[in-house]
């Protein structure tokens, strides 16, 4: 049978677009469809203008941190709408970027909701495709619970494109969206409450780590609450929102945002239409090989629930395309030792495993730590430490997991994966000679192990 392509992409974020230039670089006759915008979550509403933002809130310290250096600032103003106008041409040249990208791979763009009508073949702007194959990559999409008031709240959409800065905000969750945007909120001079409904926010990070961030983030002026939760939201006369918890206290803001998960985006795609199955937990299910239920669709990145990072799905988009185009190159991703980082202030590096999942895994264990404060912050008043770790395999040395909280982590750990991926020992770290003087050196320097 003919088909108009090879390949039919079904989302042109990270993911997708890989897949669809190398799979037209190995000769492949591509489409991809887009009904929103170029680039998906990280470039339009994810990593890329919360770094930004990220950056901008940081600028705070750095004025403050000024003084002890001799350099008088006078008094610094911070204006929100300038930053978001910056923050959108950046984003428009980064979606041209990848306009440029696909158009000179090759690919053909339709930019339109595309539906699957069966396993072959794609309607888009009431028009028929059909394809060869199918790669659904539509990403995921923010969740807010349905509570009463749910509407008055905002998601992690809706916040890059808030017209004013609000004076007092209440972040909701606990995982790295959230921690990122209480920093952000608290940097640039808003009133800042975080709520949490379990005991301590980065579930699945490095107990130390997640520590270590709630003692700064206090510091910093962001009030901390865990064991709460938002039962219902009210608008006030004055444009005010009045939140209920759980525990039947109110507080009162300016803005609720929600970060508290995200759901795969499958809305109106048509998988009813073919032979596609979702998992127990509501993501696309897929073989080890990124193919679904049906023998001629594949998914990848956010939709299939596995590691939701953008390095990871640009992995899966090129398995995908080598597994198709060009087998003699295939192989698969491997999920061990990935490197992340949380763009809180301050930051968080890590790589490997926690201290929790090694002994659960049943190694004995040599862990090293030290804490201290960055040079960078001697000639001032700030109390911030940095944190870095390793957990060390006592019988072969290998270290399992590097961590840091700190300034620059996530740069910092990037080298360290590279290590661990190859299998360094602590005795390879202890002969590495450090570059000095860097707050990095101090992952080569730690001799002595604060516990067994």
């Amino acid at each position: 049978m003919t088909y108009d392509f090879d390949l039919f992409v079904i989302g042109a974020g990270s993911g997708g677009v890989r897949a669809a230039r190398f799979s037209a670089g190995y000769g492949a006759k591509v489409a991809v469809a887009e009904s929103r915008y170029l680039g998906g979550t990280c470039v339009n509403v994810g990593c890329v203008p919360k770094k930004l933002l990220v950056y901008g809130a940081h600028l705070a310290d750095e004025f403050e941190q000024a003084k002890g250096f001799g350099w008088n600032v006078g008094q610094p103003s911070f204006d929100w709408p300038t930053l978001i106008s910056n923050k959108n041409r950046e984003i428009d040249r980064l979606n041209g970027v990848y306009r440029n990208l696909l158009q000179n791979s090759g690919v053909t763009l339709l930019e339109g909701h595309a539906r699957m009508l069966d396993d072959h073949h794609v309607e888009l702007d009431g028009k028929r495709y059909s394809a060869k194959n199918i790669l659904i990559a539509t990403g995921g999409w923010p969740s807010i619970p349905d509570i009463p008031g749910h509407e008055h709240a905002i998601g992690s959409n809706e916040v890059f494109f808030l017209d004013q800065l609000p004076k007092r905000v209440i972040v909701v969750g606990g995982g790295y969206i959230a921690v990122e945007f209480a920093s952000i909120f608290n940097g640039m001079g808003a009133q800042t409450t975080q709520l949490y409904r379990g005991e301590l926010f980065l579930r699945g990070f490095d107990g130390s780590v997640r520590k270590h961030l709630q003692e700064e983030l206090t510091k910093s002026g962001i009030d901390l609450q865990f064991n709460a939760d938002i039962k219902q939201i009210e608008k006030q006369s004055d444009g005010s929102l009045s939140v209920t918890l759980n525990d039947g206290r109110t507080l009162e803001t300016d803005c609720v945002f929600y970060a508290t998960g995200r759901r795969p985006m499958l809305d109106n795609l048509g998988l009813e239409n073919t032979s596609v199955k979702l998992d127990k937990r509501g993501y696309i299910e897929v073989d080890e090989h990124y193919k679904t239920t049906a023998q001629s669709v594949f998914a990848i990145g956010d939709v299939i629930g596995r590691v939701q990072l953008t390095p990871v799905a640009l992995a899966e988009g090129m398995a995908v395309a080598r597994q198709l185009f060009k087998a003699d190159e295939y192989r698969s991703v491997d999920y061990q030792m990935i490197p992340t980082a949380v763009f809180s202030l301050p930051n968080i590096g890590t790589v490997g495993m926690t201290q929790e999942q090694a002994r659960e895994a049943g190694h004995e264990l040599k862990i090293y730590e030290s804490r201290f404060k960055p040079m960078k912050l001697s000639l001032g008043d700030s109390t911030e430490r940095t944190l870095m770790k390793l957990v060390v395999d006592a019988d072969s040395d290998r270290v399992l997991g590097c961590h840091m909280v700190g300034p620059d982590a996530g740069e910092i750990i990037q080298g360290l994966a590279i290590a661990l991926k190859a299998g360094a020992t602590k005795a390879i770290f202890d002969d590495t000679i450090g570059v000095h003087p860097t707050a990095a050196e101090e992952f080569v320097t730690m001799r002595t192990a604060v516990s067994e």
